[in-house]
């Protein structure tokens, strides 16, 4: 009854929307326990792990090609560069992105989003949302959504029904690669929802920023600023 009162009230500047957001949570966890978590379980258990392996490194290529791009825009030529060297070398030696030559050479990936991109060039996350079906976000990456559905390499695929049965693949496969991730959040979170909605949050600033808060900057993602630490106290005398 005290954690229901607490969650009553709104107390965090970040998520204006509490109330609704946790209810469209509570509507994402009835479809993921009905419908996604157990195709993810039969997934799992009834495909042999190389293929899932395969499967995984096939649409980690693809997103390769649109973080590739958006290192550029963030001018971060560095990750710009390695992206562009993991779809090449894994697309034309890797039968397609089926095999992830890339990583055994140690090119790193660098997972960018147009959310990410328009972070860096400094507009505001805005409130915390939680999006049916596709989970948490905030105003500006759900703003940025439609950009990045747009340049998603699945959108050649043609005709419709391929198209659709990838993205169902895709979204099978990743909720399968988070299952041991979602259990233990349920057994360890006293409160599922801010829990996730914290952790988000911390993930994304981490992603945009790239620790460049450190040296004094002012914080983005409407984060507080750093307290500073408190002075030393005084040497007894004696």
């Amino acid at each position: 009854m005290l954690l229901a009162g607490c969650a009553g009230f709104n107390t965090n500047p970040r998520d204006p929307l509490e109330p609704l957001n946790r209810k469209v949570m509570e509507f994402n966890d009835g479809v993921d326990a009905v419908v996604l978590r157990p195709v993810a379980t039969a997934y799992k258990e009834g495909v042999p792990p190389l293929v899932r392996t395969g499967v995984s490194n096939f649409f980690g290529n693809l997103s390769d090609v649109w973080s590739f791009v958006n290192s550029a825009l963030q001018f971060k030529f560095q990750n710009a560069a390695e992206n562009f060297m993991r779809v090449s070398v894994n697309t034309f030696f890797g039968l397609g992105g089926v095999l992830d030559l890339a990583s055994e050479f140690n090119i790193e990936r660098h997972r960018e989003d147009f959310g990410q991109t328009l972070g860096r060039w400094g507009v505001p996350a805005g409130p915390f949302i939680m999006l049916p079906l596709l989970g948490p976000s905030t105003l500006r990456d759900a703003l940025a959504l439609p950009v990045d559905r747009r340049a998603d390499p699945l959108q050649q695929v043609h005709p419709t029904l391929d198209r659709n049965s990838l993205y169902v693949l895709r979204a099978v496969d990743v909720r399968a690669n988070l299952l041991r991730v979602g259990s233990l959040i349920d057994e360890a979170a006293l409160d599922k929802y801010s829990f996730t909605r914290d952790a988000h949050l911390q993930r994304r600033r981490a992603l945009i920023t790239e620790g460049t808060d450190s040296d004094g900057a002012l914080p983005r993602e409407g984060e507080a600023a750093p307290q500073p630490p408190a002075p030393a106290a005084p040497a007894p005398t004696r």
